[in-house]
């Protein structure tokens, strides 16, 4: 196992921060209050959990695998998206795929950045470009995923460079790389969920907004 101990406390810190802006009193009511709400974040959870569940790499700590996280930021929001991922995270601690030494580089790098950087990409597409169907679909689920997806490995490379245990190399060779193969499925996976999510279930995907998106 990868030694972390040094980095725990300032990335502990960095989850505990994030997590802290993500908390708003009116939205933890709201979910509270709405079951079908709740619900919808425990089955993005579940989706996630599985998502993870399922990886594959040739150095440790350094697994492939598809992340899934802009769909659910687009369907959930960013607070929702923040508290999903972390759900799912402990359920892979509760069934022993998830060391708690891990966790918080779990967090950082497959779940809360991927997350913010979806939800920044949405909010630059909607403040900046015309609210259209296929914009949303193309630009905030498709080509965001497959950028997120790249993102992903390229900060968690640098990670584990900067921490000594593998060098440039190794990582370049049996990590990096692999950019080339994840985009396209991470893209098609998120895309073709938010596709479906938009066509029979909008009122699902708060992002969504059709009187911005169809009516236009």
């Amino acid at each position: 196992m990868i030694d972390t101990l040094q980095w725990q406390l300032p990335l502990w810190s960095c989850v505990a921060l994030i997590l802290w802006l993500s908390f708003d009193k009116q939205s933890a009511s709201q979910l509270l209050a709405t079951p079908i709400r709740q619900v919808g974040v425990l089955a993005c959870a579940l989706v996630l959990a599985v998502l993870w569940r399922i990886k594959a790499g040739i150095l440790p700590g350094l697994e492939l695998h598809i992340l899934g996280v802009t769909a659910v930021t687009l369907i959930l929001g960013w607070r929702l998206a923040i508290f999903a991922s972390l759900l799912a995270s402990l359920l892979l601690v509760l069934v022993a795929q998830l060391p708690v030494s891990i966790l918080p580089v779990h967090l950082l790098f497959t779940a809360f950045l991927p997350i913010t950087l979806s939800y920044l990409c949405f909010v630059i597409c909607y403040t900046y470009l015309p609210r259209h169907f296929f914009i949303y679909i193309f630009l905030c689920a498709f080509l965001t995923a497959a950028v997120i997806a790249c993102i992903k490995i390229l900060t968690s490379g640098v990670f584990y460079y900067l921490l000594g245990d593998y060098s440039f190399i190794e990582i370049s060779e049996n990590y990096l790389i692999l950019c080339a193969i994840i985009w396209f499925p991470e893209a098609m996976l998120n895309g073709m969920a938010i596709t479906l999510m938009i066509t029979y279930r909008p009122h699902w995907v708060k992002t969504f907004y059709d009187k911005d998106y169809l009516d236009s």
